[in-house]
């Protein structure tokens, strides 16, 4: 069922939370998959309702630090620097988890990915709810991320017990993930350009995905991925006769002979591009094409979240 964000259905959103139910709900990156972080069985169903690998490990969202000691074991002077800078926002931080916090939410590793959305509809249903909440994309494992209520209605529909609606997203792509081990590592890509940690951190590290195991969300090679095949190309490396039953995802300028085109940002803005390619892509989808192909955008700011989600997708 798909509700407005009232105060009666807040409310309602919260006791199920608190109960063990699943909740979807909108943050400013994407929509959350959301059960009690402390509950091992309500975190079993985001598993089981995804369809997701329990080696892959869940984000856990707060509305506030005073939550912090159910959920990590200690804040180092670095996190609450960034916290300060960044919070509520789209940076995750990954910490020595609390013993409150079941195995199954981190996939039995011994750190924790936290953050604070900066969603207001978010931080009410936390605050609500009185318990920090396990959310992953609120979607299909591996598919496209929900950018919308419908999106969410439309895959996982009756699997989940409701779904507020709080309008599009913000950002459009997910959190940033750092790592605060011996030394800063960027472990995802996301909202909160690297340009902008690197103000506060200096030179941060980037780490390749494990080959084996994931340590945080969104490190398998393939992810991201509507149903139809997509892949990178610009529109000159793309034949004509393929081009007739293909759909192409554009940055800014319309190429010709493609059944359909849909431009990220006529402007050339990469927050435009980002807060606009899952939903360009769900409506790509749902059009029966042969394929999709999608124009790389610059590699800097979001354009790195950008890239690093089509490539998973094209993988």
């Amino acid at each position: 069922m798909v509700v407005l964000p009232t105060e009666e259905n807040l409310q309602r959103a919260a006791a199920l939370l608190r109960l063990g139910g699943l909740v979807a709900f909108p943050t400013e990156t994407v929509y959350g998959l959301g059960a009690s972080a402390l509950d091992a069985q309500a975190v079993a169903r985001i598993f089981e309702t995804k369809g997701r690998p329990t080696f892959d490990p869940l984000i856990v969202h707060v509305a506030e630090r005073g939550m912090l000691p159910q959920v990590v074991e200690a804040v180092p002077p670095l996190a609450e620097e960034l916290m300060d800078r960044f919070w509520p926002g789209p940076l995750t931080l990954v910490l020595p988890k609390s013993g409150r916090v079941p195995s199954l939410v981190t996939a039995g590793l011994p750190t924790v990915a936290v953050r604070m959305p900066a969603h207001p509809v978010a931080l009410e249903l936390i605050r609500r709810a009185g318990v920090p909440v396990a959310a992953p994309s609120a979607n299909p494992f591996g598919y496209l991320s929900p950018t919308r209520a419908e999106h969410v209605e439309r895959t996982l529909g009756g699997r989940v017990d409701l779904i507020v609606d709080g309008g599009r997203t913000q950002f459009g792509v997910e959190s940033t993930i750092l790592w605060l081990g011996e030394r800063p590592l960027l472990l995802r890509h996301g909202a909160v350009p690297l340009e902008a940690l690197e103000e506060v951190l200096g030179p941060v590290e980037l780490q390749v995905g494990p080959k084996q195991r994931p340590l945080v969300p969104g490190q398998l090679p393939q992810h991201y991925a509507p149903r139809t095949p997509i892949r990178l190309a610009y529109p000159h490396e793309v034949a004509p006769e393929e081009r007739k039953e293909a759909g192409y995802l554009a940055f800014r300028d319309v190429p010709k002979g493609f059944k359909v085109v849909k431009v990220l940002s006529p402007t050339g803005d990469l927050r435009e591009a980002a807060a606009h390619l899952f939903e360009a892509l769900h409506q790509l989808d749902r059009l029966s094409l042969k394929a999709i192909y999608a124009e790389p955008v610059p590699e800097v700011g979001l354009g790195r979240a950008i890239m690093d989600r089509l490539r998973r997708a094209s993988n």
